[in-house]
């Protein structure tokens, strides 16, 4: 049997997807990067490998998310792809037709359009957290509700409330007030959704030509609430794909496998991995005036990859 591992380490949570030569998947972990990725990524690894049969071989390992250059060198990577990448390829694969993906994170969210299954336009918010997966986080613990139940609170009510959804700060202050004027959970809640979808299509979505059929992935694709706002907003269907929260490690298990297909080699360092031993150092690099940072992460004493420097000076990945 021949296997390919797909990995996405983001800054808020890391994704493991091991999928057969067809492209079903074989076994997946999604779990908390905890502001120590090398970590949660040896362990994934050991969590998943009783998942597998003994005779599977896993030919090829794929990386993306913002921590994809770490994770290449812990696994062995023989591709290391960008967010955007990863998860078209995967919305493609999954939803053949797909013409825009809504993809929201813990601590980032994206627009993908496509045409005929290539990406012609995207953009990305990295600068504020509302509208992602970690602010919806801190509100449902804000209010003492469980975030599994947060979606399923959001459809009880038929008149959501207003809430100002452009910064984050403005959304929880607002809440707070609309709370205090004795407004329900539920409304609160609903009109927290639908702010969230107005503050991703006015910036995020700003420009864009958003055409059906829309797929929605990333950990924030769980909250109901969140899907039912954009079909409001939207007027128009939808689609959760079955394994919406590690799309982007499916989408680089596919990139292996199609690479694996045509060289029959990986670097892949094998389960055992998962023991070793890596310390990350950085040095600053003093050869001009850039002044770059350099990444040096060792394995078991030795140096195992090098980068950082705009000019390659240093880089060995």
């Amino acid at each position: 049997m021949k296997g390919y591992l797909g990995v996405d380490v983001g800054s808020v949570s890391t994704k493991l997807i091991v999928v057969d030569d067809n492209l079903n998947v074989l076994t997946s972990i999604y779990t908390s990067t905890a502001g120590r990725p090398i970590e949660m990524l040896q362990q994934c690894l050991r969590t998943i490998q009783p998942d597998l049969d003994s005779k599977l071989e896993i030919c090829g390992v794929g990386t993306t998310g913002s921590g994809r250059e770490v994770a290449s060198v812990i696994v062995g990577a023989d591709i290391v792809k960008n967010e955007i990448t990863a998860h078209a390829i995967a919305a493609s694969h999954r939803v053949p037709d797909v013409r825009t993906i809504i993809e929201i994170g813990g601590q980032d969210s994206k627009i993908i359009i496509l045409k005929d299954g290539i990406v012609t336009d995207f953009a990305m918010n990295t600068v504020c957290a509302a509208g992602t997966g970690s602010f919806l986080d801190h509100q449902a613990a804000r209010l003492g509700i469980p975030i599994e139940d947060f979606g399923s609170l959001a459809l009880k009510c038929e008149e959501p409330v207003r809430i100002a959804g452009r910064c984050s700060v403005f959304a929880e202050s607002d809440m707070i007030h609309k709370q205090q004027l004795g407004h329900s959970i539920e409304s609160i809640i609903a009109g927290l959704c639908e702010a969230m979808v107005r503050n991703y299509l006015n910036n995020v979505g700003k420009g864009k030509d958003i055409r059906p059929t829309i797929v929605f992935q990333g950990g924030v694709a769980a909250n109901v609430g969140i899907k039912a706002a954009f079909e409001k907003a939207l007027d128009c269907e939808i689609i959760v794909p079955e394994h919406f929260g590690v799309m982007g490690a499916i989408g680089v298990a596919i990139l292996a496998r199609d690479h694996a297909k045509k060289t029959g080699q990986t670097k892949f360092k094998g389960f055992d991995a998962s023991e070793f031993d890596y310390q990350v150092r950085s040095f600053e690099c003093k050869n001009c005036s850039n002044l770059c940072e350099v990444i040096q992460i060792y394995q078991n004493g030795e140096l195992a990859a090098r980068w950082g420097g705009r000019c390659g000076r240093w880089d060995t990945l």
